[in-house]
């Protein structure tokens, strides 16, 4: 049942299509991994690059790229992370609430933090919040900490962020009738 809400939920961030060309998107390569198959004339290598774009100003995405050269990999990532952009609500400079990312093993913890404190992030997690345009932020990695694991699980942290607003829509009651 809990699945049947998920893939609901998901398909309402798929409905809202961001279009990366009305923004100024700034990438990052987050990481190359060389990959090796293994055929009968020897080995066949290719590249597989990840890669975080966003405009520092709530929008934020990632993907994956494979090619047979290092910059192909890279220009493919680049370019299925543009189709892949979420808004990410922004409260200051900061996000609204405290939230768990699940994938896989892997769990990220995002906490709201003080002005001016900056990003308490390691890796591959620092990458998607500067990119996002989140200035104040504290992070946690629990579980494993693979770099493509703890993007896809920081990226299911802040799909699950609610400013107050919103909360109040979904409830039915007016934002300033929610405490803190």
């Amino acid at each position: 049942m809990a699945s049947n809400s998920r893939k609901k939920e998901d398909n309402q961030h798929m409905a809202s299509f961001i279009d990366p060309n009305q923004l100024d998107l700034e990438d990052q390569v987050v990481a190359i991994n060389r990959v090796t198959k293994v055929v009968k004339g020897g080995r066949r290598l290719r590249f597989a690059a990840i890669a975080i774009v966003g405009d520092k100003n709530g929008h934020v995405g990632f993907a994956t790229g494979k090619a047979q050269e290092v910059p192909e990999a890279i220009r493919k990532a680049v370019d299925a992370a543009k189709k892949s952009l979420i808004e990410v609500p922004i409260v200051g400079t900061t996000i609204p609430h405290e939230v768990i990312g699940h994938f896989g093993a892997g769990e990220v913890l995002l906490k709201p933090a003080e002005e001016g404190s900056g990003v308490a992030a390691g890796g591959a997690i620092r990458s998607v919040m500067e990119l996002a345009g989140i200035a104040d932020i504290t992070s946690k990695s629990l579980g494993r900490n693979t770099p493509i694991n703890m993007i896809r699980a920081t990226m299911d942290g802040l799909t699950q962020l609610r400013t107050r607003e919103q909360v109040a829509e979904l409830r039915g009651v007016s934002a300033s009738s929610l405490e803190d």
